[in-house]
């Protein structure tokens, strides 16, 4: 007898768009990869600065040529080094900061590694850290969130 397994998840796509208010990027276009440990999103211009006598990340979000970029700097205190390893099986250290994510008309605090990844179709991955206990991957499917937002 196959037992029948009832989850309080909510069901995401392989694909979705997502919200990051605090940095003004709206309808953002991400992957779900439940291969990635920890969130990731493209950024440039990676730097420590010293403001005001404090340490400080100061970074871009996206590049020039996507259409979502504001040019803005983005300037943190709540910062950290994190040695990780790449798809590729190298280690590389990346700061990670948290930013507030909605998705699901839900806001949550989720950390990402600060990565190159212009060369990627996606600018955000959404990582296992992030997706457990919260979402059921389906990759038959694709940008829930975004459709349900639209239908509203």
């Amino acid at each position: 007898m196959t037992k029948v397994v009832r989850h309080k998840f909510k069901t995401i796509g392989i694909t979705d768009k997502i919200d990051l208010p605090e940095v003004d990027l709206f309808d953002l276009p991400c992957k779900i990869d439940t291969g990635a440990d920890t969130s990731a999103i493209h950024c440039e211009r990676i730097r420590l600065k010293e403001i005001d006598g404090v340490e400080c990340l100061v970074f871009k979000l996206l590049d020039k040529s996507h259409p979502l970029y504001t040019g803005k700097d983005i300037v943190t205190t709540d910062f950290r080094e994190r040695k990780v390893k790449s798809s590729f099986g190298d280690y590389e250290f990346r700061y990670q900061v948290k930013l507030k994510l909605v998705i699901f008309n839900k806001t949550y605090r989720v950390s990402f590694n600060l990565s190159n990844r212009k060369k990627m179709k996606y600018p955000v991955l959404l990582g296992r850290k992030f997706l457990a206990k919260k979402f059921l991957v389906d990759v038959s499917q694709r940008d829930i969130s975004a459709e349900l937002k639209i239908s509203k």
